[in-house]
């Protein structure tokens, strides 16, 4: 459970983000507990309410940085650390790479950031101890920091996971995979009308795949457009597998497992009459709200799609559950969180759902199945083992020309396959894609 909220009144400025970003670092590490689920709804942090907009900001970039450079920061700390991380006091550690991680990389003083992770250990009945251990590795972090800057980005992903990326993919293909994660994402919008518009008001720019990408701060309900429901938040790829169906206008099409709901406003916006399927009805209503608010319509049905009775559809687009492997630039915690046996749980769903969808795809009718995920078993390998056991379905390759002519986030049999570093830019702020997913299959005519 997330610890009792102490009030930042009369605190030194700054120990409370810090306390903050401690707890749920730990939520992550220590309990498994996901970084949005702690971020945001019911199960939120206590403490965030009380966060001025700036300690805010800083709490978000001390987890992320911690989180996105954990491997480098646990060799490094380690390698000042004769005896290792105290066994005794987990805290200890999370506070040693909260502080290590601010003299590092980020724009904060070293004396306060030393400072603060001093008073961070006293305050914590087992860390309170290793106060003076804390105090010293970190003075000698800021001591040597234009040595220990440098860093393997390999590192910095978790032993089986890169290990499963070198071997598909190749060694220096993982380790671009690696280093793309290790860099916080723009903001990506797909916009209803005139693109160049919105990218100019909103300080961005176009990217070749048509999204919008900015680096604008603060909240997003705060920037123009938001509330006229111009626009909404969606990375790049995300927003690739619904055009791949094509002119939608006037059909019937069935969005599985729909929540947030980015794909169902694409298909809306081009005249779809969509039914979005989302078994959580907490997420269907957020779902719902965004509809609203970019005044767009849907059915939508809150049921698992494996009981759904309905169609049979035009066309069905199921964006499978998944590891989410290729959104690690945007959530970092998902390295730490998963382990390759959930890989046989999650294909095992996927393999269920992508039968269900079958079913539900009338004859001539078009299906998109796309993951999040760079696992080969989540992706081509679900395609293949469905063809080969569904003979009324067969692949439709994608063209370059289908999207925006970037013929290298295709796969040689013509499958979508976008890569954390794709679309590259001399400024890492604006580069890079999530890791996506999609196959075009065809029903055959009965």
């Amino acid at each position: 459970m997330p610890r009792a909220y102490v009030s930042p009144q009369a605190e030194v400025p700054g120990l409370a983000a810090r306390r903050i970003a401690a707890d749920i670092l730990d939520g992550v590490l220590r309990r498994k507990v996901a970084l949005d689920e702690q971020l945001s709804g019911k199960n939120a942090h206590l403490g965030l309410s009380a966060l001025a907009d700036r300690d805010r900001a800083l709490m978000r970039r001390l987890v992320g940085t911690v989180l996105r450079r954990l491997g480098t920061l646990r060799h490094l700390l380690g390698g000042l650390l004769e005896r290792g991380f105290p066994p005794d006091a987990p805290r200890a550690e999370t506070i040693l790479l909260i502080g290590a991680a601010q003299i590092l990389w980020l724009e904060v003083p070293d004396h306060a950031a030393v400072d603060l992770a001093v008073r961070l250990a006293q305050a914590d009945r087992r860390a309170a101890r290793y106060a003076g251990l804390v105090n010293a590795v970190l003075r000698r972090v800021a001591q040597n920091k234009a040595a220990l800057g440098a860093d393997d980005p390999a590192r910095d992903t978790p032993d089986w996971l890169f290990k499963r990326w070198a071997a598909h993919y190749g060694a220096d293909t993982a380790r671009l995979i690696a280093q793309a994660n290790g860099h916080e994402p723009a903001l990506d919008l797909t916009v209803k009308h005139d693109a160049a518009a919105w990218a100019e008001r909103l300080r961005g720019r176009v990217l070749p795949t048509g999204s919008v990408r900015t680096l604008a701060q603060g909240s997003i309900t705060l920037l123009p457009g938001f509330r006229e429901g111009a626009w909404w938040v969606q990375d790049a790829a995300a927003s690739l597998p619904a055009r791949l169906l094509g002119e939608v206008r006037a059909l019937a099409v069935a969005d599985l497992c729909a929540a947030p709901g980015g794909k169902t406003a694409q298909l809306a916006l081009a005249g779809a009459r969509v039914t979005a399927v989302d078994r959580s009805p907490a997420r269907l209503a957020r779902l719902r709200e965004n509809l609203s608010r970019l005044q767009l319509d849907a059915e939508t049905v809150a049921t698992d799609v494996l009981d759904w009775q309905a169609g049979p559809f035009d066309a069905v687009l199921l964006d499978a559950p998944c590891s989410a492997t290729g959104t690690i630039r945007r959530h970092p915690d998902v390295p730490w969180l998963k382990s390759e046996a959930d890989l046989a749980v999650l294909t095992a769903l996927q393999q269920r759902l992508l039968d269900r969808a079958t079913e539900l795809t009338r004859p001539g009718g078009r299906l998109i199945y796309c993951v999040c995920s760079l696992e080969p078993e989540e992706g081509e390998q679900q395609i293949s083992a469905l063809l080969a056991r569904d003979p009324r379905f067969e692949r439709i390759p994608i063209a370059a020309t289908e999207i925006s002519d970037r013929g290298e986030l295709l796969n040689p049999a013509g499958d979508l396959r976008t890569l954390p570093f794709h679309l590259p830019d001399p400024d890492p702020h604006w580069d890079g894609l999530d890791g996506f997913y999609a196959a075009r299959l065809r029903r055959k005519a009965a």
